[in-house]
């Protein structure tokens, strides 16, 4: 669009001081002609703009132009820049523009402060086409289609609209108003397959999206679990486990109080730590658990 180009213009020269329009026509992938144009344009507009010919001339703003920022303080432009780099982690949204033309606005050298990244080991792409379908979905208000797989293993298909994407504990998930159960649902984006967005609008405005923590989401019930972990598991408690829930024993041993969803995934999860974790309440996942654990065993025996 060509206000987007003329803004684009006004920045890039504010950041490079003088450019040839054969410099800017290629930047901006236009023409040189639709350089000149927007020049004169830009020019009408009052925007002090102005071409020099001959060797060392080129096309520049004067010096005196500046675009008042006194109104964003110091701290309010880093945060706006961090919570910009925070908007790429998806890899789904591109932000080199925005954060170029801040930067001449802000007089900043630099905005690579901190690399963030979501997407799962060796899934990057496949995260970004799901991400990229879901944020246009979200814009332009359109329901979509997905398979979904529960903690159970149940496969089902649904239509639901959109509402917000949230990052909680780990993970990614969907705020959605699910057609199917005709109520709010929350998916875990990991869980979503064959996802597609179909032709059918909807008014988001006509839902209140619950907040992530009272949400009703597509898990089975939570149970409360009380774990013994061996020492030489230590990095792993502090990783994946709140510091609160945590107690440290004489011998280096940890005693861990958590609550979980109850499916067959918690026994996987359990199963992960080998020998170094006993489960000591409730009894029935303990013995459970040892079903579990003789099944395997006979795999090798």
């Amino acid at each position: 669009m060509q206000i987007n180009r003329l803004f684009g213009l006004v920045y890039y020269l504010m950041g490079k001081n003088r450019a040839t329009a054969q410099e800017l026509a290629n930047h901006f992938e236009v023409s040189k002609r639709t350089i000149l144009r927007d020049i004169d344009t830009l020019s009408s507009a009052g925007i002090p703009i102005f071409a020099v010919q001959g060797k060392g001339g080129g096309i520049s703003i004067h010096n005196s132009f500046v675009i008042n920022k006194t109104l964003i303080s110091e701290e309010e432009q880093q945060q706006i820049l961090f919570a910009l780099q925070g908007m790429s982690a998806t890899r789904s949204v591109d932000i080199t523009s925005i954060l170029t033309r801040l930067q001449v606005l802000f007089e900043k050298t630099g905005t690579n402060w901190i690399e963030v990244d979501f997407s799962r080991w060796g899934n990057s792409e496949e995260d970004r086409t799901k991400f990229d379908l879901l944020k246009n979905a979200l814009i332009k208000e359109k329901t979509i289609r997905f398979t979904y797989f529960s903690s159970y293993g149940e496969r089902t298909t649904r239509e639901a609209h959109p509402l917000k994407l949230a990052f909680k504990s780990v993970s990614w998930y969907l705020q959605t108003f699910c057609l199917l159960k005709n109520d709010y649902r929350t998916f875990k984006i990991s869980r979503m397959k064959g996802l597609e967005m179909l032709d059918l609008s909807f008014d988001s405005s006509a839902y209140t999206v619950p907040n992530i923590e009272t949400a009703e989401f597509e898990t089975p019930d939570l149970v409360d679990i009380k774990l013994r972990i061996e020492a030489n598991n230590a990095f792993r408690v502090y990783d994946e486990f709140d510091e609160k829930s945590i107690y440290k024993n004489l011998d280096g041993s940890f005693i861990v109080n958590m609550r979980i969803p109850h499916d067959y995934w918690l026994y996987e999860y359990l199963l992960s730590f080998g020998p170094a974790i006993e489960v000591l309440e409730p009894q029935a996942i303990r013995h459970e658990l040892a079903k579990i654990a003789v099944k395997i065993a006979e795999k090798y025996t």
